[in-house]
């Protein structure tokens, strides 16, 4: 039996929980094992992971619970090493992912309002609730699991004070069977924000990364001394976006913050490992141009491919402090290996070969992504021009994230952050041809009140010379693994534009498989495939230099790695090295 009185009681007897954050969704699953294990030999009891929805419901009633989505198998994963286990499942998570987890196809309603008592949103997280949250219930500790917690949302006083739209969220899983203790968590620093994200059943915990005196009694005003106090994110680090530096934290510091934490309270490392941002997954917090890298290493005790830091033994000997722990053998043989340079054997330029991997939608006006049933990646927006008119000027209403303008092939523009609702120039001598507009979807926001408008391509219209045009040729690039296979069939060649986005292969055999890290040195701004497995973004302006690539995803013999670049630059080779390049 779990209790929360004025401690947590485990059979009777007081509990401190000591947790970490362990997303299973940033890491292959052939590793949870590996990661799981450390967390034990770092001392922790429990382990905390989100929920994402959009992992799991990427197209509404399409479920997917298999691979690194097979939440069950982590659970029971988890439950084999004998740790507890904290749930914050979605409907929103942030975690600098994509959407805060919210599916894109909630978009295609483009009256849709999020997080709130909006009765089409409260229906498909209804819808949601109702598959996933028998598949937790039966690992409870009231049904002989280890779950002790689920939260309630997330951070959500930062966004709103729907109360009701809580209790509904309240209300909701305990219809499908939840019955072991709710969690609120918010920043205690702010009375406002605080007050705002509690609802009755649930007990207020706290996200801060250092001053947990300060923090916990500012709690105490609020929640009163009959409660547990638990910091339900330390932050032990912190997260990288593009053109940005690349953080990290004292590793003293921390240290002495989380012996503070645990003479008071209970805690829960954000993160223990932060894993990568496969495929499009890398969020964008609010107001950020240009979002965040694929690497989520955080900082964290464990890197990006879970080797141990230095953070790490610290954490392990301030923990020994609080409770005995005995250290278990790990189980996973893992190793960094170097495969060197790879050449390039070929190239196809993507406008000789859209039409042979996307079938165009034809519409009178732009259609946003998420309107054609896309969720990620790109679109491509293809405008004739009449054969009596020159474009002069092309300006685009409501578009996101960046786009690449062309005109017969031959880039015009880049609109991009401030400018990418301005009016460009266009020099052309003659009448006719065509204009391609290349949009990327670069990642939604994932925290603050903007997420209403996080819809991706144009939404609005394609201005050529100072008038609308109509009749519009849209290409999906989801780049999805379909895609991707597709691509892989067409044909590549020596020819070269630096002009063009492009696809660029390389082939290269492997002895034996081994942790490793791409670096596309030359390369200006893409996504970067492995045997179809989207690795995730990679753009010239840093800080991170190399992407991760898990030895599971290698096979042994030839492998194929196709580099999506859409700035016109590259190089004859890629290099993969056996360290990792974040700042």
């Amino acid at each position: 039996m779990f209790e929360v009185k004025e401690k947590f009681y485990l059979d009777g007897k007081h509990f401190r929980i000591i947790s970490g954050s362990f997303h299973y969704f940033r890491t292959v699953p052939e590793y949870w094992r590996d990661r799981l294990e450390k967390l034990v030999n770092m001392g922790c009891n429990t382990v905390e992971t989100y929920i994402p929805w959009n992992f799991h419901e990427p197209y509404k009633g399409k479920f997917l619970w298999d691979g690194m989505r097979d939440i069950v198998r982590f659970i029971e994963t988890a439950s084999e090493l004998g740790l507890y286990i904290i749930i914050r499942p979605s409907p929103y998570i942030c975690a600098e992912w994509e959407f805060g987890g919210l599916p894109a196809w909630l978009l295609k309603d483009r009256d849709m309002r999020l997080r709130c008592s909006y009765k089409p949103y409260l229906d498909a997280v209804k819808d949601y609730y109702s598959v996933l949250m028998p598949k937790l219930a039966p690992y409870q500790i009231t049904n002989g699991g280890k779950i002790i917690l689920i939260q309630i949302e997330n951070e959500y006083g930062y966004y709103g004070n729907d109360t009701a739209y809580l209790e509904f969220l309240r209300d909701t899983m305990r219809g499908y069977g939840i019955n072991v203790p709710f969690v609120t968590s918010d920043g205690p620093w702010s009375e406002a924000v605080f007050r705002s994200g509690l609802v009755s059943g649930a007990l207020p915990t706290g996200n801060f990364g250092s001053s947990a005196e300060w923090q916990f009694s500012q709690m105490k005003k609020y929640i009163g001394n009959d409660k547990p106090l638990m910091c339900m994110e330390f932050w032990d680090g912190w997260f990288d976006a593009w053109g940005e530096e690349h953080h990290t934290s004292d590793t003293k510091k921390a240290a002495e913050e989380l012996d503070t934490l645990l003479q008071l309270g209970n805690m829960n490392f954000y993160m223990f490992e932060g894993g990568t941002n496969f495929g499009f997954t890398s969020g964008r917090n609010g107001g950020s141009r240009t979002g965040d890298v694929t690497s989520y290493d955080y900082d964290s005790p464990l890197t990006e491919d879970g080797q141990i830091t230095d953070k790490y033994i610290a954490f392990r000997d301030v923990i020994r402090k609080y409770r005995d722990f005995e250290e278990i053998p790990l189980t996973t043989k893992i190793k960094r290996k170097n495969y060197g340079k790879i050449k390039c054997s070929g190239r196809a330029d993507l406008f000789s070969v859209i039409e042979k991997i996307s079938s165009p939608i034809h519409s009178p006006y732009p259609l946003t992504m998420e309107e054609v049933g896309q969720n990620y990646g790109y679109i491509l927006y293809r405008v004739n021009l009449r054969d009596d008119e020159k474009a002069e000027g092309v300006c685009l209403e409501g578009a996101a994230d960046r786009v690449e303008g062309y005109l017969n092939g031959e880039k015009m523009f880049t609109a991009f952050a401030e400018n990418i609702s301005e009016k460009f120039e266009i020099k052309s001598s003659s009448k006719g041809g065509t204009i391609d507009l290349l949009c990327e979807n670069m990642g939604r926001e994932n925290f603050g009140t903007g997420l209403e408008s996080q819809r991706k391509g144009i939404s609005g219209g394609i201005k050529i010379n100072d008038h609308r045009y109509f009749g519009i040729d849209i290409f999906p690039l989801p780049l999805d693994e379909e895609q991707i296979a597709k691509v892989s069939e067409c044909e590549f060649s020596d020819a070269a534009d630096k002009n063009s986005p492009a696809f660029h292969k390389f082939i290269f055999d492997a002895d034996e498989a081994g942790d490793t890290f791409i670096e596309l040195d030359g390369f200006g701004k893409g996504c970067v495939f492995i045997n179809g497995f989207n690795l995730g973004r990679f753009w010239e302006i840093g800080p991170q230099k190399r992407l991760y690539i898990p030895a599971p995803l290698i096979n042994s013999g030839k492998n194929e790695i196709i580099v999506f670049e859409t700035e016109g630059k590259f190089s004859e080779e890629i290099f993969l090295s056996d360290e990792p390049c974040l700042g």
